[in-house]
């Protein structure tokens, strides 16, 4: 079990951000153990096909990515230096690593950044919008819970493996049992599409502290078909009304809206429109994507 130790100015300088570069090494391990990681089957699917039928040779990656338990490579997983950067960012950071640090110095190095872009295009980027947008809709949630109750409401519920208790936070590890200090770096919170069931941390410097968890919502990634909408409330605001209103558990874009519930983009937006207008939802601009997200009136009109 690992457990770090923070002071108020630690608190003051904990962040949320996730990582384009930490999902292609997490998709890695995801393919590599299928099994482990049934809530991903039908992207496996559909990835693997996609691979196999572009010839890449996805060992230049493939054999910087340990077992899953193992230490990855800093330069592999580097703490995420703004909220929501894009792969070119990270790739440009992975492209000025020292070569020394690499095995097989800077040819490796050149054909594992090669190798990261070509794997994005194939694994990632045709899902990229539907993981950006639940990446998003956790931070957003994530911060809301800081801001209203601290760090007991935002570690409650982060994730079963990870718990705060008086000036500590526990990530419980297999394979680790140690306690760090902090000492003013504050601690990085990264949400992950390719986690579950599993957590991660990575302390050593000269990176700012950061523990990966799995998003909240991502065993409904790839789900397909429309859910139902409450009854009572469907008779109230209407039933598509009621459908989006029930499925903003968690913050959620209008595309991703329309994802889950079958509904039109248009008609997502229309609705959406009318339950802001109501006060049952506000919207937050996260970088180019506007999520919506419930209010406490649309929480006791659900619930009620």
């Amino acid at each position: 079990m690992l457990e770090l130790t923070f002071t108020a100015q630690d608190l003051s300088l904990t962040r949320f951000a996730f990582s384009p570069l930490w999902e292609v090494v997490a998709s890695v391990r995801v393919l590599r153990q299928p099994a482990a990681h049934a809530l991903q089957l039908p992207w496996v699917k559909a990835t693997r096909e996609r691979l196999a039928g572009s010839g890449l040779d996805l060992r230049p990656l493939t054999t910087q990515v340990p077992a899953a338990g193992r230490t990855l490579p800093g330069y592999l997983a580097p703490t995420p230096v703004t909220p929501t950067p894009e792969l070119d960012d990270e790739l440009a950071l992975l492209r000025a690593t020292d070569p020394a640090l690499v095995t097989g110095g800077r040819p490796a190095l050149d054909a594992l950044v090669e190798t990261v872009a070509a794997y994005w295009e194939l694994a990632l980027a045709p899902s990229w919008p539907r993981l950006r947008d639940l990446l998003e809709g956790d931070v957003l949630y994530r911060a809301r819970r800081l801001a209203a109750g601290g760090a007991p409401a935002l570690f409650a519920d982060l994730d079963p493996a990870i718990a705060w208790s008086g000036d500590a936070l526990t990530v419980r590890h297999v394979s680790v049992s140690e306690t760090r200090r902090l000492r003013g770096r504050g601690l990085v919170l990264v949400p992950s599409a390719f986690l579950w069931p599993h957590v991660a941390s990575k302390t050593e410097e000269p990176w700012q502290p950061v523990v990966r968890y799995p998003a909240r919502g991502v065993a409904t990634l790839w789900e397909r078909g429309r859910p139902a909408a409450p009854d009572a409330l469907a008779g109230v605001v209407g039933r598509s009304r009621a459908l989006l209103l029930a499925q903003l558990d968690s913050p959620a874009s209008t595309g991703e809206l329309a994802r889950r519930t079958a509904l039109t983009a248009g008609g997502v937006s229309q609705h959406l429109g009318a339950l802001r207008a109501a006060g049952l939802v506000t919207s937050h601009r996260t970088g180019r994507v506007v999520l919506y997200a419930r209010t406490a009136l649309g929480d006791a009109l659900l619930g009620g």
